[in-house]
C-alpha cells in the first residue's frame, strides 16, 4: 500500500467521506516553529504505524497458517486411526477364522 506522508493535506475527511471545513488558527508560537517540531513527529508516527500494521499482518498470516496446519494434522490423525483400526479388525477376524477352522477340522 502506498500512502502519501508529505505534503500534509490541510483538509481532512470526516468519517462519512465528506471534506471538513478549513478553519483559521491563531498560534502563540510562530507556525514554522510549531510545524518544525510536529512534522517530524507526524512522519515518525506514520512510519511506526506502518511497521505495526506490517507486524500485525504477519502475525495474522502465521495464525492462519497454523490453523490450517492443525486442521490438516487432525484429518491425518483421523485417517490413520481409521486405517489402523481396520487392519487390527482384519487381523482379529483372521485369527478367529483360523481358530474356528482348526476346531472344525479336529
Amino acid at each position: 500500500m502506498i500512502e502519501q506522508l508529505l505534503p500534509i493535506n490541510r483538509t481532512e475527511t470526516a468519517a462519512e467521506g465528506t471534506p471538513t471545513a478549513e478553519a483559521e488558527y491563531i498560534y502563540e508560537q510562530p507556525a514554522e516553529e510549531i510545524f518544525g517540531k510536529l512534522l517530524p513527529k507526524q512522519v515518525e508516527t506514520q512510519v511506526y504505524r506502518g511497521m505495526l500494521e506490517s507486524v500485525a499482518s504477519e502475525q495474522g498470516s502465521r495464525m492462519t497458517a497454523m490453523d490450517s496446519a492443525s486442521k490438516n494434522a487432525g484429518e491425518l490423525i483421523d485417517t490413520l486411526t481409521l486405517n489402523m483400526n481396520r487392519i487390527r479388525q482384519a487381523a482379529i477376524t483372521k485369527e478367529i477364522i483360523e481358530v474356528v477352522s482348526g476346531a472344525a477340522a479336529a
